[in-house]
């Protein structure tokens, strides 16, 4: 095993606003959503084996090794590219688990491109997100790495320059499942498209977001909490709830009002993912 070590961020997204326009026959809703990266996440490590063998070194609650993304984002690339090398990965996890802001996918994405680079694949950005995509949704933008308006499932890209502001992220200590949200019979599943580009100022509702508040209560009375401040947010399916700020003062402002009982954080916006900053810095 080499003993350098590669260290590369996974950051976090944010719906900026998610429409379901419908059900398909396969049982996956059409939607329509705005994806912004955050330039805060979890942070992975890698270290190349000369034994092909992958392991994850950092256990995570409830989750079996080979269950991980992350395992199972290496063992694809790994089948799918006859690569012969294998990895050693270590997690700094910081993102919550059914937080909706991509921390799994984040991971995923992260090792792909992290892997692609250590293993000297040399496969395109398309080819990583086609193999993301079989791994979950929101794999693909994060492989891509740019702020996006997004449709099909999630998966039908098309770049976003929305504005970067500052946001204060809420973390009520709930997981909210994905499924559970989707299968809802209260769920809207009729907006109508947004056929214009760029997306209109003005839509930042999510269809999820009656759903989920009313199903977790501490989803509601974080919602209700940052409201308070700033137009409040549900980001995916939920448990976080964001706001949108001018500056840092004034998120740090109200962070240090609601973060005595409420966990949170606070982080800029930014339409190209850090992760695609350090590795372009490794070019």
């Amino acid at each position: 095993m080499s003993a350098d070590r590669l260290t590369l961020p996974a950051p976090a997204k944010l719906n900026l606003m998610l429409h379901i326009l419908g059900r398909r026959p396969d049982g996956y809703h059409e939607l329509q959503t705005l994806f912004q990266f955050l330039d805060y996440g979890d942070e992975l490590s890698f270290a190349v084996r000369e034994d092909g063998d992958i392991r994850l070194h950092t256990e995570i609650d409830g989750v079996p090794h080979d269950s991980n993304l992350i395992v199972k984002a290496a063992r694809a690339l790994q089948n799918q590219s006859a690569c012969r090398l294998g990895i050693d990965i270590w997690l700094k996890k910081v993102l919550p688990m059914g937080g909706g802001i991509g921390g799994g996918s984040s991971d995923a994405a992260t090792t792909l491109l992290g892997l692609n680079h250590l293993w000297n694949l040399g496969w395109d950005a398309d080819r990583l997100a086609a193999l993301g995509l079989t791994l979950g949704a929101d794999v693909p933008v994060f492989v891509r790495g740019y702020a996006a308006f997004a449709e099909g499932v999630g998966e039908i890209l098309t770049p976003e320059y929305p504005e970067e502001p500052w946001y204060l992220v809420l973390v009520p200590q709930v997981s909210v499942s994905t499924a559970e949200i989707f299968s809802d019979p209260l769920l809207t599943r009729d907006t109508p498209p947004i056929k214009v580009r760029p997306v209109p100022k003005g839509n930042s509702r999510n269809d999820c977001l009656p759903v989920v508040a009313r199903r977790y209560p501490a989803v509601h009375n974080a919602l209700k909490l940052l409201g308070n401040y700033t137009e409040a947010r549900l980001t995916g399916t939920g448990s976080c709830v964001f706001g949108a700020f001018p500056n840092k003062a004034e998120a740090d402002k109200v962070s240090a009002l609601l973060t005595e009982t409420h966990t949170g954080f606070v982080a800029k916006g930014s339409n190209v993912s850090m992760l695609h900053r350090e590795l372009q810095d490794l070019l």
